[in-house]
């Protein structure tokens, strides 16, 4: 008798569990989706295919972009802004 009172009090956590870690994942892929779509408008990626080896590593760690690939018109340009870095 004791041990189907522990026993279902196991089923009935791990049945809590599983109804939590669901609707928690629907919840984190909603979030995800409106950080998208609210990021998505306002960031321009930039085209790396031109770049060489050294210089995609300097663009992915430091966030440079190679002068031949900046203008003279200052920052407002989305290629002259310095993005990630430490």
């Amino acid at each position: 008798m004791e041990a189907n009172k522990v026993l279902m009090g196991i089923a009935l956590g791990i049945v809590i569990v599983l109804v939590v870690s669901i609707i928690q994942t629907f919840e984190i892929s909603s979030i995800k989706r409106e950080i998208s779509r609210v990021t998505g408008s306002v960031t321009k990626q930039i085209d790396t295919s031109g770049f060489t080896e050294n210089e995609k590593m300097n663009y992915e760690m430091h966030g440079t972009i190679p002068t031949r690939y900046q203008t003279s018109s200052g920052s407002t340009n989305p290629q002259t802004q310095m993005v990630g870095g430490c």
